[in-house]
């Protein structure tokens, strides 16, 4: 590596210098004083070779060497012209007559050391142009076309491939390159214009780029007049926003119904949609709305602000407490913030592959109101869907926001339905299990016919790159944010065009294995299941799903029906299992209480974050194992029954620290504070197990038959435990005595050492494990067993330092 990097810095080296032949690459000349560092090699040029090679070539970037090195310069400097009209030919009309001698404005001459990166306005009593490239800022002396048939100066920038900063007098251009880089450096890495255009300056000036002209203001102008031609040109019609090519859309993609085979199900034409709201899109006022310029209302995605603005003047906010869940859009649904002239967006896509629902954008005013997303909805469910006659709606809040649409919309002026729709509300997979039991079975997309599995949860992928570009969108005028979450929009449903046969190749061949597997499964269970009961099953499906739209309720036929008892073998088999999971939530706390007091008082976010995690999973273990209890305790169980607090004996408290969660030394109102805390943890959370009631509390309940079961499963846990810290001694005798031999590396010594502390710590918590499990089998009243499993000292968990080099 040293070798190549004396000889490629050589090379670089000598690259600042000619070579010792200096001749012309193309005529051979010998007064060569020029080199082009944008042309493949750095050739060296003479004067007239270099205006004639690069007069197609303008923003190449020229040195001139002075004797010393190569000293920056421009073709401008060179006298180098740019034609416009006549392929880069002079035009025959123009002659020696400048075009700009009719101006006031003063023709002064710069002097000959002028920075090459100033600005030129005349130069030699010529008249220049500063043109924007992606190569950077470039001022050029532009000649335009003085025929009689001749364009105006605007538009013969235009055909040359430079878009003009002003339609009159246009003394700034940008090239259809450095637009269409902006534009893409928008889409792909979230750049602002501010950013975009500060590279430009640094890459014409790395020392000075505060000297390159600005034409911030330009760019940003520019380049939204060159997305919505952009627009116009790809769409050449009204509608300008691009939908998906997979939904069905009658007459484009699926057939009208007069031509569709009448044994169609109504699920197969139907268009599910996914709603959503993101607040991260906020937008100021503006602070000169009486000069904005709208170019694409209403045309894309965003709604017509005219007829939105109308809709929110008579629609009548409602406010809805929630009956379900503390859901966010409902709580946000009154969230002003008098700074903003939008809080957020609130869109719809379709569900099953992630497109943008032409239309279908509003800003929201005072949050994820009703009447926001009423117009959002009716919106999208217009939208090319002539000839479908339902519709499936996944909200995160659809058990809240559906009761009273129809009426919403009965009482508009500005909401209406396709006549003949029907319109069925679902609740995505992933936002359903934060919702009440009966929302499962009445809005999931497993109960809604040919809805598939909805997660849900596909918005939050299309909100992530807008996202991106909300901050800089923040501060824009009105019509220009729309705009650019506009063209956002756009881009993202014409990547998921372009890439959406191979993805749904590959998800057919998942579905067909998929459905070979349950259709072999829902044969073996239909084969044992008794005929009668599956008519009657069939009979109760066909019922709920025809009344399910009017009365959600129906559903509530698909919940799981649970008749308790205490008798049987199978329900003592059943309690069995229960009792073994609650166990093991045990086991999950000691582990988690051992490694938060492990952290110390000052963990990491990453420490902190990891343990947030492993509490959410376990309280939704503990929530589980709690709903079921009452199957098993009986109806005289109630689950704020008092039952003894938990407690865990630790066997090296005087050298362990409590943790995140309080310190080592408490006063009685600070351990009774700790208390009410650890109601919050779950680690600390108290189970109803047999063990924790007593077994006097277990005879009143009249389940005496579960201690006999938590016993033996109790003393399989201690047997478990046990042989689980006599493996481990052993491995840490073995690892102890290589981390201590003299022959051994300082590599495999370090090692030996981490493995030995990882052992100590699965030793421990078999220890605490244990000590647990003897702790409620006291509780059990088996004294007996207490006689075999004795208690465990910190001596029996003592392995020998003694080494024997000789045996090693």
């Amino acid at each position: 590596m040293e070798i190549w990097t004396d000889d490629y810095l050589r090379i670089l080296h000598e690259r600042e210098a000619p070579p010792a032949d200096k001749s012309c690459c193309l005529c051979s000349a010998e007064s060569t004083v020029y080199r082009c560092h944008d042309c493949l090699g750095e050739p060296l040029f003479c004067l007239k070779c270099c205006r004639d090679e690069h007069r197609r070539l303008p923003f190449h970037k020229i040195g001139k060497w002075n004797g010393g090195f190569f000293e920056e310069t421009s073709l401008t400097k060179m006298g180098m012209e740019i034609y416009l009209g006549h392929q880069g030919k002079p035009c025959p009309v123009l002659g020696e007559i400048h075009e700009w001698e009719d101006t006031n404005e003063p023709i002064h001459q710069p002097e000959e050391d002028l920075p090459t990166i100033l600005e030129l306005p005349f130069l030699n009593g010529k008249q220049c142009i500063t043109i924007v490239d992606k190569s950077g800022v470039h001022s050029l002396m532009i000649r335009f076309c003085q025929c009689l048939n001749a364009c105006t100066t605007d538009k013969q920038l235009f055909e040359m491939g430079m878009f003009p900063a002003s339609f009159t007098r246009p003394k700034t251009a940008f090239t259809f390159l450095v637009l269409d880089g902006f534009t893409l450096d928008n889409l792909e890495c979230g750049t602002s214009a501010m950013n975009y255009y500060n590279k430009l300056r640094r890459m014409t000036s790395s020392i000075f780029p505060q000297l390159v002209p600005d034409r911030y203001r330009e760019l940003m102008r520019v380049a939204q007049q060159w997305r919505q031609l952009k627009l116009l040109k790809w769409n050449g019609f009204g509608e300008l926003a691009l939908f998906c090519p997979a939904c069905p859309q009658p007459g484009i993609n699926a057939p009208l119904p007069a031509n569709r085979h009448p044994d169609d199900p109504s699920w197969l034409y139907a268009r599910s949609l996914v709603m959503d709201g993101n607040f991260k899109a906020e937008h100021l006022h503006p602070t000169h709305p009486e000069d904005e310029v709208w170019l694409t209302d209403g045309q894309c995605f965003m709604v017509s602000k005219d007829r939105y603005k109308a809709h929110l003047a008579i629609a009548k906010d409602i406010v809805q407490p929630s009956e379900c869940n503390n859901h966010r859009a409902v709580n946000q649904a009154n969230a002003s913030r008098h700074k903003l002239e939008a809080t957020g967006i609130g869109r719809c896509a379709c569900a099953r592959h992630g497109c943008f629902v032409p239309h279908s954008v509003v800003d929201f005013q005072k949050g994820e109101r009703q009447m926001n997303m009423d117009y959002a909805l009716c919106n999208a469910l217009s939208h090319r869907t002539n000839g479908l006659s339902q519709a499936l709606t996944f909200y995160d809040i659809n058990c809240q926001y559906n009761k009273h649409f129809r009426r919403r919309v009965n009482e508009s002026l500005y909401l209406s339905l396709p006549s003949g729709m029907e319109i069925i509300p679902g609740i995505g997979l992933w936002h359903v299990h934060g919702h009440q039991d009966k929302c499962y079975v009445r809005y999931a997309s497993t109960f809604i016919t040919g809805a598939a599995r909805i997660d849900g949860e596909i918005m939050e992928m299309l909100w992530a790159p807008l996202n991106i570009i909300s901050p800089a969108a923040r501060g824009m005028s009105t019509p220009h944010q729309q705009e650019c979450l506009d063209y956002q929009m756009n881009d993202s449903n014409f990547m998921k065009m372009i890439r959406m046969s191979s993805f749904l190749c590959r998800k057919y061949k998942e579905a067909m294995k998929g459905v070979a597997e349950s259709a072999s499964a829902f044969d073996k269970l239909n084969e044992t299941a008794d005929p009668i009961m599956i008519a009657t099953w069939e009979e109760q499906d066909q019922y709920a799903h025809s009344c399910r739209v009017a009365d959600p309720s129906a559903m509530d036929v698909f919940e799981v029906q649970l008749k308790r008892g205490r008798l049987g073998g199978n329900l003592q088999r059943g309690a069995a299992t229960w009792i073994a999971s609650g166990i093991t939530i045990e086991e999950m706390q000691i582990a988690l209480t051992m490694d938060t007091r492990r952290l110390g008082r000052h963990p990491t976010e990453t420490q902190t974050l990891d343990i947030c995690r492993r509490r959410t999973k376990l309280q939704s273990r503990i929530d589980e194992f709690t709903m079921v209890a009452a199957t098993h305790l009986g109806e005289g169980f109630d689950i704020d029954d008092e039952i003894r607090d938990l407690h865990l004996d630790f066997m090296d408290d005087d050298s362990e620290d409590e943790g995140i969660n309080g310190s080592d030394t408490e006063s009685e109102p600070e351990a009774h504070g700790r208390r009410l805390r650890d109601l919050f943890y779950p680690e600390k959370t108290v189970i109803p197990l047999p063990s924790n009631f007593g077994v006097a509390r277990c005879a009143e309940l009249g389940v005496e038959h579960l201690i006999g079961q938590e016993i033996a499963l109790r003393e399989g846990q201690a047997n478990d435990a046990l042989q689980a810290i006599r493996m481990h001694l052993a491995d840490k005798a073995v690892l102890f005595r290589t981390a201590v031999h003299p022959a051994k590396s300082q590599a495999k010594s370090t090692r030996a050492w981490t493995q030995v502390h990882s052992v100590e710590r699965v030793i421990q918590l078999n220890t605490m494990i244990y000590m647990k499990c003897r702790a409620q089998l006291g509780n059990l009243d088996a004294h007996g067993l207490l006689k075999k499993y004795l208690r465990m000292e910190k001596c029996h968990l003592k392995t020998t330092a003694a080494v024997c080099y000789r045996d090693l």
